[in-house]
């Protein structure tokens, strides 16, 4: 795309998309637009919405097969010089303790703000476990196989202020002030024994029945895995196979990505459709009418052309088999910008799989190698995180499969 603003709005055509042109070869990018639950929408409410609770103990963490909450702060800590395993079981009996409590509309012990805490507004805490972990509790011998920060890809720009960590907070609730709360009784609890190593908030919006759009105005999460399914079960919750005690566990995949909001602006909608390969409009696949259809790759037009570029989003993030599924969740960002910049806006971009390198991977390199929309959108933060299973009862703590069970 030049430099030099257009008076009108930039066209990008089919035959461009097909033959590599400067939109596609070369760019940097991100994966996995298309993001969120499209399965999942927000209910209608009865009583009070900031009332609403979602239950903290369970086979699984809350956060991941929950209905998605509008709002969200991911949080990566890291663990201060000497910490070691005896600190982190003390750490995570603290954030067992304070999310039962805060979960449930339930002042955390020692919250000096204990009038936010009434309003869970379907708050849940997702903790999750870094590579690194492993290395300062000594126990590498527990780590599973894919723990491990992703390989470097062309297309990444990764920014150290966004990238890694040793521990992981998902903090999602639907309203704003909840999240904030919470994050903060959380974090200063567990001061001395960790440092902040980043904080990425975000926000995601639809009407009742829709799906979620992303500030590049695309209806974003269409594709989905299903929780309360034999595939959920399947793709997305651990077995313990490999790691006993990540039995009921996962892992997410976190990417910020940020987009180039000024050039994408100079599109046409049928420049933005190609890119995407579904209509702006509605979602719908070019071949398609609805949200929900079935996108046909093979469909070419009267020309022999394919009516989805094989470059487009759509075809380089399909799953070639059914191992590269995955729950996609996405949100929103929209930060300060630098100075004599217009916006600071992207996608927080979590994926949750049984397997990063069998089920993420595959579908990330595709998107890295050639998607039509790494013209406009750059990962630069990047972190993968183990997700203990639930805490079965009170009495228990989070991650106490891995500290103290046996079999580890």
């Amino acid at each position: 795309m030049a430099d030099q603003q257009s008076p009108h709005p930039a066209r990008l055509s089919r035959r461009r998309l097909l033959g590599g042109g400067a939109a596609v070869a070369g760019a940097a990018g991100a994966a996995g637009i298309g993001w969120g639950a499209a399965t999942l929408t927000h209910r209608e409410h009865d009583r009070d919405a900031g009332l609403e609770t979602v239950p903290f103990y369970g086979p699984h963490q809350a956060g991941i097969d929950t209905e998605p909450q509008r709002h969200v702060a991911f949080v990566g800590f890291d663990l201060l010089p000497g910490t070691d395993r005896d600190d982190v079981i003390g750490l995570l009996k603290i954030w067992t303790d304070d999310a039962a409590r805060l979960t449930q509309g339930i002042p955390a012990l020692a919250d000096t703000e204990k009038e936010l805490a009434v309003r869970p507004a379907r708050l849940t805490v997702t903790v999750g476990f870094g590579p690194e972990l492993f290395t300062k509790a000594a126990m590498t011998h527990a780590r599973p196989h894919w723990l491990k920060q992703l390989p470097p890809f062309s297309i990444d720009r990764l920014e150290e202020s966004y990238t890694g960590g040793d521990l992981l907070l998902q903090v999602c609730a639907d309203e704003a002030t909840t999240v904030s709360h919470a994050v903060r009784v959380l974090s200063k609890h567990v001061k001395s024994l960790v440092s902040v190593r980043w904080v990425q908030r975000g926000f995601r919006d639809a009407p009742k029945g829709q799906t979620m759009r992303n500030l590049m105005g695309q209806v974003d999460g269409t594709v989905n895995i299903a929780p309360g399914t034999v595939d959920f079960d399947r793709l997305v919750w651990d077995d313990g196979a490999n790691r006993s005690w990540m039995a009921g566990g996962t892992s997410i995949v976190l990417r910020r990505i940020a987009i180039n909001m000024d050039t994408w602006d100079e599109l046409d909608d049928d420049g933005r459709e190609l890119t995407v390969g579904r209509r702006v409009s509605n979602g719908a696949p070019l071949t398609g009418t609805q949200e929900f259809d079935e996108p046909d790759f093979a469909a070419v037009d009267q020309y022999g052309i394919p009516v989805i570029p094989p470059s487009s989003h759509v075809a380089r993030a399909h799953h070639t088999s059914d191992g590269e599924r995955f729950l996609r969740r996405g949100y929103n960002y929209d930060d300060a910008p630098a100075p004599g910049a217009v916006s600071n806006s992207g996608l927080l971009f979590a994926a949750y799989q049984r397997d990063v390198d069998a089920q993420y991977l595959p579908v990330q390199q595709r998107l890295a190698d050639f998607d039509a929309l790494n013209q406009w959108t750059t990962p630069v933060g990047s972190a993968v995180f183990a997700i203990p299973p639930g805490v079965p009862q009170s009495g228990r703590y989070l991650g106490q499969q891995l500290f103290e069970d046996s079999g580890s």
